[in-house]
């Protein structure tokens, strides 16, 4: 086997968050996504296609989580004329702002710990020292 060397190795840290109710999965990246897409189109159906994703994929999704929380994430409006039809509850708002900000978190303290304890491991030791 041979071992290729490379110019400059570039190793990355890699960190995955969601929020777990009683040991069950109850929100994370994929479902954040689903509920931002429904914020900025106004509509379930628009949101599916925007994330590439069939409407009954998201409509399930919201419902799972929605069954697992307990509380409703999306208000729909059947009928009517204007095509914003489904608006996110408070809850569904406050859940994508702790989301994404403990997420970021999550990566900075990751990335200032690969930094101070990892990277160095595999960096080549500088010769003369």
């Amino acid at each position: 086997m041979t071992v290729r060397k490379r110019s400059r190795l570039k190793v990355t840290p890699r960190a995955k968050v969601w929020f777990e109710l009683d040991g069950e999965y109850a929100f994370g990246l994929g479902i954040c996504r689903i509920l931002e897409a429904v914020d900025e189109t106004g509509a379930i159906k628009s949101a599916a296609a925007s994330l590439g994703k069939s409407y009954r994929h998201v409509w399930s999704r919201i419902k799972e989580v929605e069954q697992t929380l307990g509380v409703p994430l999306v208000e729909t409006q059947v009928g009517g004329t204007g095509t914003r039809r489904s608006a996110l509850t408070e809850p569904a708002r406050k859940l994508i702002t702790q989301f994404r900000e403990l997420r970021e978190q999550v990566f900075a303290l990751v990335e200032e710990r690969f930094a101070k304890q990892v990277e160095s491991a595999v960096r080549p030791a500088r010769k003369g020292r």
